[in-house]
């Protein structure tokens, strides 16, 4: 596992090749001991210090990771029905869990948040509206951000098909049929989710299209797993290894050419290519590189 010291230190060599926006994820990044530590090594690098969550130690861990430095937390909930959150995620804790943490969050001054529910046709798709209804009026003035995501193969092991997913343009018109919408505009270049605005001024939704509407052209993301692997897709099948380097004492400079290497050499169309074989072949688990 990368140390604090080595992750900021390819985390500043990022920086100086000009990424603007440094992301904490997992796995759950809160289950590390030293993750307050880690986000006030990295706040002072310059980027914009966010991090995702499942939100069940959001509440322990809030306070000290405004006063360390952190932006923003984006927090990953699918339901707001204990049974149907379970069926999601199989996780062994509560949803009242992660409520709690989005509360405690606000409170120490992290507002807007952003909520990412993944949507799976028959699972939880029924409850689009309502998680709309309750996160535009939950939060400080506007709600917080809820970011419908579509269903994806990402990994080997979720058991992925296309009839599962529910296409972003369909989300939109449920929810614009109880809450009228309007296109908003992108916050910035390469921004993955689609926003739309509630006409009656209490904030906005995302939508997250991976499946139907594939942005690989656009995408400015690269990941960095804890084993020192950089990844450019969350689909990919291979990383690139940069722990060699550390190990063998390369230089900011060397390691930068190399990162600056990667990323000009990159290809990666996975969702404009996805087919059923593709889909079924062996990828990389999201919980090791992150969302």
């Amino acid at each position: 596992m990368l140390t604090g010291w080595l992750g900021t230190r390819i985390a500043r060599v990022f920086v100086g090749l000009g990424v603007q926006k440094l992301r904490l994820t997992g796995g759950e990044p809160l289950m590390r001991k030293d993750v307050t530590e880690l986000v006030a090594m990295l706040a002072p690098l310059g980027a914009e210090l966010t991090l995702t969550t499942n939100g069940s130690a959001l509440a322990k861990h809030a306070q000290a990771l405004k006063d360390a430095g952190l932006d923003r937390i984006t927090v990953s909930l699918d339901s707001l029905d204990d049974a149907t959150f379970r069926a999601m995620n199989d996780a062994d804790f509560p949803v009242d869990k992660v409520l709690d943490g989005i509360a405690a969050a606000a409170d120490a001054g992290f507002s807007p948040l952003k909520i990412n529910m993944v949507v799976k046709r028959g699972v939880n798709d029924h409850q689009i509206v309502e998680a709309a209804r309750y996160w535009r009026t939950h939060g400080k003035p506007g709600g917080h951000i809820l970011r419908f995501i579509e269903f994806m193969d990402v990994g080997s092991t979720n058991g992925w098909r296309m009839d599962d997913v529910v296409p972003s343009a369909e989300v939109v018109r449920r929810v614009a049929q109880a809450f009228p919408l309007e296109p908003a505009e992108p916050n910035y270049a390469g921004e993955v989710a689609e926003r739309w605005r509630y006409q009656d001024g209490a904030g906005e939704i995302g939508v997250i299209s991976s499946v139907t509407r594939a942005f690989c052209s656009s995408c400015t993301r690269a990941r960095l797993s804890t084993d020192g692997q950089v990844y450019t897709c969350l689909f990919a099948q291979r990383g690139y290894d940069l722990k060699r380097m550390l190990r063998g004492g390369a230089s900011d400079e060397s390691i930068a050419q190399a990162l600056a290497a990667i990323w000009e050499a990159r290809a990666d169309r996975y969702s404009e290519i996805r087919t059923a074989e593709t889909a079924r072949a062996r990828k990389v688990e999201m919980s090791y590189i992150g969302g």
